[in-house]
């Protein structure tokens, strides 16, 4: 929450409509019970490849209505049913649909029907740069008063249960009279640096309900607890009735203030809360500026893509709001990526010392190099929560038009000696870093020098084009090595094409034997 193009950003799929530090160590989220479904409604819900008749495939509505590049407004909405969410129904209906048939969505299960759900819109709006506002608006669409349990929830990701993860943090209530707060506070040195104290103010008295992030052990593998209170306790302990799953002492690593509400037939109930740095001595009325300050935030939205919509699309209003929404969509894909290779390849009994065999048998073997640790553009938070390089770089296009200095910074990211291997190949994802992906980084490396040379009058940004040129030059030689077994410098095998559907994986063996030289991966070659 500390820097222009870091913060807030936006979650995982574990959490829905919510934000971090840049580091994710602090983390908010909404959760939601109606009261009829069989657990709390914490993240979003899909089907596996093997489950949808179309594959993966997330069973939701949800959307990204606005946001700018310094994330100082945010909007977002989710659209959550009143009676029990059909789980089994959707994984057994499309479980049993052919691949020819259409797939089966929620909407199709008439959960809907009668227009018996909520919206839950969710607006951050920074009161500075560390002070987050958040509104959450509930809009009962039904034609009866429907009851919510509106939980906002407030966590430190579980970096204590690491051998090297240092000490665990603290989140404890704050006596006050007037307004239910929760100071979060970190013990250990190495991340204060990262993350001061924060306190989250609720604009009434409600009850905490705290726990611990941490796995139940005894639930999944039938061990013992190193707490009794662990991250599924506040469901346990509001949908499953168990008293003794939340903490009464009122301190734990993960809480929810517990907004009991009674929403009637087409109104809205409008909860607010405050994140900031300021303490509770420093602050006599933390929610007096607040309707204002969203108010502003919202206006300054208004007119910077008011200044950044091109006079044909601003006549237009529905041209003009799908290309807002659709930049909100870039803008909130945003994500905290940790991932140590190394140590992941120490735990899985890898180093550069074993052998050849060994190394090529566990993924990613080659890259003991990598080292992630960076807000990075995703595909998608639910399906695909892991960056592609070739997708980033396309990314990087309209995401300049918001964001041109962010854009940039993640081009150079995947050129950094932490991310490039020392053979000169760009990483191309989690699952298989040395996959081979299509060559498209210098195409948007140029486009995106080109853009903002003309967004500049004429002036472009030559030291970013000189660094990426010398790394670009080392991923270039990569690629003039690779196969060519009959020299006609035509490119041969990997993930070369303009989309993943193929009648063959390009980057195995083909089952019929032979090979594919391919004329896709040689035009962009070309390109390059």
């Amino acid at each position: 929450m500390t820097s222009r193009d870091r913060g807030p950003i936006v979650g995982a799929k574990m959490a829905w409509g919510g934000i971090s530090d840049d580091h994710q160590v602090l983390c908010f989220a909404l959760a939601l019970w109606n009261g009829k479904d069989p657990i709390l409604k914490e993240r979003m819900f899909g089907l596996t490849n093997n489950e949808g008749n179309h594959g993966e495939d997330v069973k939701e509505y949800y959307f990204y209505l606005d946001s700018t590049p310094t994330h100082s407004y945010m909007k977002y909405l989710y659209k959550y049913p009143q009676g029990a969410f059909p789980y089994d129904d959707l994984v057994k209906t499309n479980g049993q649909r052919s691949r020819e048939e259409l797939e089966y969505e929620l909407l199709d299960t008439g959960i809907f029907n009668e227009d018996r759900y909520f919206d839950v819109f969710v607006e951050y709006a920074k009161g500075d740069v560390e002070d987050i506002l958040i509104q959450i608006s509930i809009a009962n669409r039904g034609p009866e008063a429907a009851p919510l349990h509106l939980l906002p929830t407030l966590w430190f990701r579980n970096t204590w249960s690491w051998s090297d993860g240092g000490s665990k943090p603290m989140l404890q209530k704050v006596e006050n009279a007037e307004h239910t707060i929760i100071q979060a506070h970190h013990t250990d040195p190495m991340f204060q640096e990262w993350l001061a104290d924060y306190y989250l103010y609720c604009d009434r008295i409600v009850p905490l309900l705290f726990t611990e992030n941490e796995t139940n052990h005894a639930r999944l593998f039938a061990t013992a607890n190193t707490s009794p209170y662990v991250k599924d306790g506040i469901h346990n302990y509001l949908v499953q009735g168990q008293q003794d799953a939340i903490n009464p002492l009122q301190i734990g690593t993960k809480v929810s203030p517990h907004y009991q509400l009674l929403v009637e037939a087409g109104t809205t109930q409008v909860v607010r809360l405050r994140l900031t740095r300021t303490a509770p001595d420093q602050i006599s009325h933390p929610f007096a500026e607040f309707d204002a300050m969203v108010q502003t935030r919202l206006q300054e939205a208004d007119a910077f893509y008011d200044e950044i919509t091109p006079e044909p699309v601003k006549a237009d209003a529905d041209r003009n709001q799908v290309m807002r929404q659709a930049l909100a969509g870039m803008l909130w894909t945003k994500q905290y990526f940790y991932y140590d290779v190394d140590k992941w390849l120490e735990e899985h009994h890898v180093t550069p010392w074993s052998s050849p065999e060994h190394r090529k048998a566990i993924r990613n073997g080659e890259w003991f190099h990598m080292y992630n640790d960076d807000i990075i553009s995703m595909p998608d938070k639910w399906e695909y929560p892991w960056y592609a390089a070739w997708d980033l770089a396309f990314h990087m296009l309209p995401l300049s038009i918001v964001d041109s200095d962010f854009a940039k910074a993640q081009l150079d990211l995947m050129l950094r000696n932490d991310y490039l291997h020392p053979n000169g190949q760009i990483p191309a994802y989690e699952w298989n870093f040395g996959d081979v992906n299509p060559p498209v980084h210098a195409y948007a490396t140029m486009q995106i020098y080109l853009i903002d040379k003309v967004r500049n009058h004429g002036k472009g940004d030559l030291d970013f084009l000189k660094y990426a040129f010398a790394k670009l030059l080392v991923n270039f030689t990569w690629w003039v090595n690779r196969k060519d077994r009959t020299g006609s410098n035509v490119f041969e095998g990997g993930f070369l094409g303009l989309d993943n559907i193929g009648v063959f994986d390009r980057s195995s063996p083909l089952p019929t034997g032979g090979y594919l030289e391919q004329a896709d991966g040689t035009a962009w070659m070309i390109v390059f």
